[in-house]
Formats: structure tokens, C-alpha cells, sequence
């Protein structure tokens, strides 16, 4: 699986949208560190979460 997602990129976790907007540290393999504004610093396991990223407006 490719991500397509770089540092820096705001996303949510439709699956925990209490967890509010998170902003991509780090990707390494399939491992995407997230910092989420209600949750903090979250690794996620792209194969069993889909993150979805929103616009950076």
C-alpha cells in the first residue's frame, strides 16, 4: 500500500472523529504517527485504519 500522505498534512480518523484534527509527524512502513488535538500523539497502523485527509484551508 502507497500512502499518500507527507508531514504536515491534516487528517482525521473517521472511525474516532472525537479525536479531532491530527497533523502527520511521521511515516515509516505503514506506521503514521498522528498528533490529534483531543487524543495527542497516536501511531496508526495504515493497514487497519484509514485516515482521511481534509483540505489544508
Amino acid at each position: 500500500m502507497i500512502l499518500d500522505f507527507e508531514p504536515g498534512d491534516k487528517v482525521i480518523n473517521p472511525a474516532n472523529k472525537g479525536w479531532g484534527i491530527g497533523q502527520v509527524q511521521s511515516i515509516i512502513n505503514n506506521k503514521v504517527t498522528v498528533n490529534f488535538q483531543n487524543v495527542g500523539k497516536k501511531v496508526i497502523n495504515s493497514n487497519n485504519i484509514e485516515l482521511e485527509r481534509i483540505s489544508n484551508d
